[in-house]
């Protein structure tokens, strides 16, 4: 099968020009100016658009098990989402398993959860929650024979690891060629806050933001920056960041050429505190909270001018109806996670393209680019040029898309980001040269997504 699409602006992390894209069997063969249409069995014509690297979620939780709750998207629903949104890879942070379980124990559970429902191509994050000899003679074989090249630790929740297991964590990762990414709050300070609040009786969701104030992931964040370093000079990568007092710390370990990179999300980008306020402010009950505009506009600078490496999107869904049930109001048991999945490509491409605050190869570099070469995905994703697979989302900058969740395709029952109007509209996602999504419909089988073994971490040049 041959497809051909033509007349569209072609856009990269290090360029744009004009040029017709050739896709045989599933990979791009050639990118090149006036190419035939006699050579392809079918042609997209994307006069007035622009044809992207499909997007690389680098941060979803489909079907996590978080105590309270599962949420709602499994990898069928969640990679639809993520597909009809413009994003063609996923790589899930699996959630903690049986206390005192192997690496591998997760690894089995998630093929077993991913296996026959994902539509596109995906793969794990390894969790660490205990460290013992065994968890670290473990490492190697995760990386480079299950193809596991980063693992997720957490300062906080219930399998948070002490200052002595994060640096024989990060040491061994380092090692092994993994990066490690991390889930930065200071845990003491956030229980010690949460039941000054409880016991007040303050349990409206706005204290879920004044439980976890900025210093509180401020302070993790210039930990694990300097654990990183005293082990080794290892490499780390902050996830769903959320302030401006956390990118700082970050730009001062680069300033001292520290192997560090960090990760925001739309919610950061676009959403702030107020919505605590609302009479439905459960709807976004997330770890981090969503903050105030200062912090907003701090991060949109971070965006701009490259201090920020990805945007991804967190999304972990927990019904509203089943936040109200659970919590009967109160922020301390409303399970954490807001959906997105489907709206990254678009939300960043309006706000930040459509304004002027990012380039198109810009937008590139933190969408799919970037992750890409972080997560050991790169060139097979990430790019648009021949030997590439043939991963691509075409958006049409003259139209408008209103986010309105009935026509989303995640299985929640709304969407934090309601009644946005984004400029620009997703008219295709192709998916190694299929077609998974088109004008509107969304056209793949559960089951043709690939799981992906992932090379040993290398830093970006």
């Amino acid at each position: 099968m041959r497809t051909l699409i033509k007349n569209g602006t072609v856009v990269n992390h290090d360029g744009e020009r004009w040029a017709d894209v050739l896709i045989e069997h599933g990979i791009i063969s050639r990118v090149d100016p006036g190419l035939s249409e006699d050579e392809a069995d079918e042609v997209i014509d994307a006069q007035g658009c622009y044809v992207l690297p499909g997007g690389v979620d680098v941060h979803t939780h489909f079907n996590i098990d978080v105590g309270l709750a599962r949420s709602c998207d499994d990898f069928f629903t969640g990679t639809r989402a993520a597909a009809c949104g413009g994003t063609t890879t996923i790589i899930d942070h699996m959630g903690f398993g049986p206390k005192g379980c192997c690496l591998h124990h997760q690894l089995a559970a998630y093929h077993d959860y991913a296996a026959g429902k994902a539509v596109i191509d995906y793969s794990f994050h390894g969790v660490i929650q205990h460290i013992d000899e065994a968890i670290l003679d473990e490492m190697a074989s995760m990386v480079h024979e299950e193809g596991i090249s980063s693992f997720k630790l957490y300062l906080t929740y219930g399998f948070k690891l002490d200052d002595d297991a994060v640096l024989r964590a990060l040491r061994r990762l380092h090692q092994v060629g993994a990066l490690t990414t991390v889930h930065p709050e200071n845990d003491a300070a956030i229980a010690q806050r949460r039941a000054h609040y409880l016991a007040q009786g303050e349990v409206a969701p706005i204290f879920h933001a004044r439980s976890r104030p900025l210093e509180c992931e401020a302070e993790a964040i210039a930990r694990m920056i300097n654990l990183a370093q005293l082990a080794g000079n290892a490499p780390l990568y902050i996830v769903h960041l959320s302030n401006r007092l956390g990118l700082e710390y970050l730009r001062l370990a680069r300033a001292r050429h520290q192997p560090v990179w960090v990760e925001s999300c739309p919610q950061y980008l676009l959403l702030d505190e107020r919505s605590y306020l609302r009479e439905d402010g459960l709807k976004f009950i997330l770890s981090p909270p969503l903050r105030n505009l200062r912090e907003q506009d701090a991060l949109w600078c971070g965006i701009s001018d490259g201090a920020i490496d990805v945007v991804a999107t967190d999304h972990c869904t927990f019904p509203y109806s089943q936040r109200l049930a659970l919590s009967g109001g109160n922020f301390s048991r409303c399970p954490n996670g807001l959906p997105g999945v489907e709206n990254r490509m678009l939300l960043l491409f309006s706000a930040g393209v459509m304004t002027g605050r990012i380039s198109l190869p810009r937008f590139v570099a933190l969408t799919s680019a970037t992750p890409a070469r972080l997560f050991g995905l790169w060139p097979q994703k990430g790019v648009i040029a021949p030997g590439a697979d043939a991963d691509v989302v075409i958006i049409d900058p003259r139209r408008t898309t209103t986010i309105h969740h009935s026509a989303l395709h995640d299985n929640a029952d709304y969407s934090p980001y309601e009644g946005m109007v984004c400029r620009g509209e997703i008219r295709h996602t192709l998916a190694r040269g299929e077609r998974i999504f088109s004008e509107g419909q969304f056209c793949a089988e559960p089951g043709r997504g690939r799981f992906l073994k992932r090379k040993a971490f290398q830093a970006p040049l």
